[in-house]
């Protein structure tokens, strides 16, 4: 399975992968998933919302343990974040049914659609849609960078963008939600285990700085007459570093856009997108706080404009504590280990359904700690214990 998904998507110059929602890399993933799901016998469907559903059992019995993630990437991203939990779910069930495992609740293999946002800039589109946290009308106002709008890219692939919405009938059905994930970061590096349980995912958003100056000439223009918006951009940066290594955050510009974006051109726009994330709220509004008061103080001394958008946020994620506690004592039940519990900083669909109903996460060692990135890597074997993992804690939850 790992080695046919593994040239979808892939760019040749960076090695990254370009799976991004409604485009024909994300088709052929989608289809990759469809045949695994009827190679196993399991039922087919696709939602409202464009995730695709892979069932054992009836799905109209409800209490269904769910297990899987998504397929989609962020622009040249590695190729573990997402599709290791998708491979694993397949690689599970075929572990239980060697095993004789008999189900005693329906089970389903999930791939989300649009979890990382990287096309129409929001995260989790389709598990938020079906849980309710995005509308139909908001849906429908999201584009690309091409102004290409959702609903037109979702026809263009073959769906139908007036379904889209709320899927409180589909959440009802779900007893259980259980994702497992490539780690992002080296907790369990650091502390020598293959696999971890999740206990909270941080506080997170995207903010946007439109600074707002006058486009001139770079040649003739006197440094003391331009309102040069790049230099309150550039600052603002730096701040967004300082005010996180303060407060024991992060806080990121990783996305930049520059109107008219001529070399010989003093920049009208510069348009950066803000990530900060941190372990609790106060922090986090702390973080986001100053690097906007300083964002503005710079702007005022260059003579600029400067507007801020919140564009999304997550609260603080508390998983399922009985669900955690239930992973935590499945899998510590032969060995007598302690599964280590880790909260991280990402967000995930799982984090985005816990509002809905008992999620939890498993976390698979990632030796250097890096993701969203060509490197992003997971040693064999460790997937291998994540596939086990995960068994075992389907066998646990699904065959009581």
């Amino acid at each position: 399975m790992w080695r046919e998904l593994l040239p979808i998507g892939r760019h040749a110059g960076s090695g990254g992968y370009r799976r991004y929602a409604w485009t024909g890399a994300d088709a052929e993933c989608r289809e990759w998933f469809r045949e695994q799901a009827e190679a196993r016998g399991l039922a087919y469907e696709v939602d409202r919302n464009g995730n695709q559903w892979a069932w054992l059992g009836d799905p109209a019995a409800g209490d269904a343990v769910v297990t899987g993630s998504h397929l989609d990437s962020v622009p040249d991203g590695g190729a573990f974040d997402g599709p290791l939990g998708v491979v694993s779910s397949f690689a599970a069930l075929d572990e239980l049914r060697g095993r004789g495992t008999r189900f005693t609740r329906p089970l389903a293999l999930v791939n989300f659609g649009d979890e990382e946002g990287a096309r129409f800039g929001l995260a989790c589109v389709g598990s938020r849609l079906t849980a309710g946290r995005l509308t139909a009308e908001q849906a429908h106002r999201l584009t690309d960078g091409d102004g290409v709008a959702l609903p037109r890219a979702m026809e263009a692939a073959g769906y139908d963008p007036e379904a889209i919405g709320p899927d409180p009938e589909r959440l009802a059905r779900i007893g259980a939600f259980v994702e497992l994930h490539v780690e992002q970061g080296r907790a369990l590096d650091l502390s020598g285990d293959r696999v971890g349980v999740a206990s909270a995912i941080w506080p997170h958003g995207r903010w946007r700085f439109d600074f707002r100056g006058e486009a001139n000439h770079a040649g003739t223009t006197r440094l003391v007459d331009r309102r040069d918006p790049m230099l309150s951009y550039a600052q603002t940066v730096l701040a967004a570093r300082r005010e996180a290594e303060l407060a024991g955050a992060v806080a990121t510009f990783g996305k930049v856009a520059v109107e008219p974006n001529g070399v010989n051109a003093i920049p009208s726009l510069v348009r950066g997108w803000l990530d900060s994330r941190a372990a609790d709220q106060e922090t986090l509004d702390e973080v986001v706080g100053g690097v906007e008061k300083a964002a503005r103080e710079y702007a005022t001394a260059h003579g600029v404009d400067l507007d801020v958008v919140r564009e999304s946020f997550t609260p603080v994620v508390e998983f399922d504590h009985a669900l955690r506690d239930e992973l935590v004592r499945i899998l510590g039940k032969d060995t007598g280990l302690t599964v280590p519990v880790l909260g991280t900083g990402a967000g995930h669909d799982a984090g985005i359904l816990s509002g809905s109903v008992p999620t939890a996460m498993l976390f698979v060692r990632n030796p250097t700690g890096v993701s969203h990135s060509p490197a992003e890597f997971a040693a064999e074997d460790d997937c291998v214990a994540g596939v086990r993992a995960l068994a075992d804690v389907l066998e646990g939850l699904a065959c009581r």
